[in-house]
């Protein structure tokens, strides 16, 4: 059974998506997104047991192979890792969502049996990240280190501290940003959250 879980998130991926829901849209990182992840070298482990996974979505494989160059490390694709499909709110801002989907939005936030137009119910989500979760914690290798996107470790965090998914919204998850969680049996512990360099493994 793994002891730790590193949670990743991808790196920034350039102005013209700031602020605007992006979830399946597979777009790269924008070259300060490749320095800020470049520059938490000092966060990432370079021996030990480790086994390191990424969303199949570009902006994470990117984020993967930068760490890769930076540590030597290998990482294989988990599809459960990928961003929830927003469907026809991708690449809009929350309040161009409002203005065209305002009873969507008010069922959004009710979150149970929600599913986003044209894309994925939360309940799919949320049984994929479970899926990926549950593997995590069950890996022979003492550590796991998963690049992934905002979302999915909001739900990964809420997953293994056993807090509701509804309240994922509480974590604020910033990009090219490492986020700890200590396994024991039974449940987690958040050990670090938004870290950005400057710790040795």
């Amino acid at each position: 059974m793994a002891h730790r879980v590193l949670l990743l998130r991808h790196g920034d991926v350039g102005e013209e998506y700031r602020g605007r829901y992006i979830g399946m849209s597979d777009v790269p990182l924008s070259a300060a997104g490749v320095r800020r992840v470049e520059g938490m070298a000092d966060l990432f482990p370079r021996r030990g047991s480790l086994l390191c996974l990424c969303s199949p979505l570009r902006r994470c494989r990117e984020t993967a192979g930068v760490v890769s160059g930076v540590t030597g490390l290998d990482f294989a694709v988990d599809p459960d890792l990928r961003e929830v499909d927003f469907g026809d709110w991708e690449g809009r801002t929350f309040d161009e969502i409002s203005e065209a989907f305002p009873a969507e939005v008010e069922k959004w936030s009710a979150f149970d049996g929600f599913a986003f137009p044209g894309g994925e119910s939360v309940a799919h989500f949320l049984s994929r990240v479970r899926r990926a979760a549950e593997r995590m914690a069950k890996a022979r290798e003492d550590t796991v280190l998963a690049c992934t996107h905002g979302g999915v470790i909001r739900s990964l965090i809420c997953h293994f501290l056993g807090i509701p998914p509804r309240d994922h919204l509480l974590f604020a998850v910033k990009p090219a940003s490492l986020t700890t969680i200590e396994l024991f049996d039974g449940g987690g512990m958040l050990a670090g959250l938004n870290e950005t360099g400057r710790r040795r493994n």
